[in-house]
């Protein structure tokens, strides 16, 4: 048997067979009920002493608020974030994520308005990390990064926080910002290869994984 959670098994997944599979230093970051967080260091998974490296819902938002709703595992949570745009759109079903993008796709002015400060405290998180780590790229799973204006979104966040912190611009480097390869899946691929490590199994040759998920559905 092998354990892992959800943040570093995306981690895992992406450095694996994903996003991060050609990046030495990267971070998987899991936009959900709350944000998951792994870290990949020289290629390998950093869990830290006590294995909580990477629990970035812990890490405060905003230094005004100690309370929970304070932290960026609220602030930056997906389902908050879906929430808030389908009341203000009055939707009927309040986590309908379909129903919250089509709205931000569409430009809606109150949706849209939600969405880019959702998007600038993911943006803001991934500075917060990035000071301290140095790395070359971020991938973001969950089900919402299924959502291109979402990555586009976050990356232009990013980049107006920049432009408003010269010094900042100026000495940290930009790392990239991409979406995660197996998105809402990345944890179960994650769990597989730490399932294979610890069974010393070759685990990494090439796998067609698209042609596996295929014969799995028949």
């Amino acid at each position: 048997m092998s354990v892992e959670n959800d943040g570093k098994s995306a981690a895992l997944a992406e450095s694996w067979l994903g996003n991060l599979n050609d990046v030495k230093n990267g971070m998987a970051i899991v936009l959900g009920t709350c944000v998951g967080g792994g870290i990949m260091l020289d290629g390998h998974l950093w869990a830290g002493s006590r294995r909580l490296a990477g629990e970035v819902s812990l890490m405060p938002a905003d230094q005004t608020n100690l309370a929970d709703d304070g932290l960026f595992g609220k602030t930056g949570s997906a389902v908050r974030m879906i929430e808030a745009v389908n009341t203000v759109i009055g939707a009927s079903c309040l986590t309908d994520g379909h129903c919250a993008f089509a709205a931000i796709n569409a430009g809606q002015a109150q949706a849209t308005q939600i969405f880019r400060q959702y998007a600038r405290e993911v943006a803001a998180l991934i500075l917060n990390v990035q000071t301290v780590l140095d790395l070359d790229r971020y991938v973001i799973g969950g089900g919402i990064s299924f959502q291109p204006i979402l990555i586009d979104e976050i990356n232009r966040q990013y980049d107006w926080i920049l432009e408003r912190r010269p010094w900042v611009k100026s000495t940290i480097a930009r790392p990239e910002i991409l979406s995660s390869r197996f998105h809402n899946d990345a944890n179960l691929y994650g769990a597989l290869y730490r399932l294979f490590n610890k069974l010393d199994a070759k685990h990494d040759v090439p796998i067609d994984l698209d042609n596996l998920l295929v014969n799995a559905g028949r």
